[in-house]
């Protein structure tokens, strides 16, 4: 699946860019070689490739475990520490440099 130029202008439409003629040129250019590289890895046999979950044994990793033991140490209990206030709304709009009482203010960004 190649890529056009009309791809590329609908896209940087749909993400409010402007772009040149010679940045169209470049993203449709850099966007085919991606693609064309992802087809020449597709091409290969990975049929004898264990799936991993992580690149690198080299974080705290006991090269005796196996599956999802090798990763224990990335687990941990999902606990609050130091249980902290939220803000009420009037702290937190106490030093907004607008706001209605109830909403911080804050100016248009997108005007379409």
């Amino acid at each position: 699946m190649k890529i056009t130029e009309k791809d590329v202008v609908h896209v940087a439409d749909l993400a409010n860019l402007e772009l040149s003629s010679e940045e169209r040129a470049g993203m449709l250019r850099d966007l085919n070689s991606i693609l064309d590289y992802i087809e020449r890895l597709n091409e290969l046999d990975t049929s004898k490739v264990e799936p991993m979950a992580q690149v690198s044994d080299r974080y705290g990793v006991d090269g005796s475990k196996q599956g999802s033991e090798r990763f224990a140490y990335a687990s941990r209990e999902d606990v609050v520490e130091g249980l902290r206030r939220s803000l009420t709304q009037e702290v937190a709009l106490e030093n907004a440099p607008d706001a209605d009482g109830t909403f911080f203010r804050v100016p248009k960004v997108i005007e379409r």
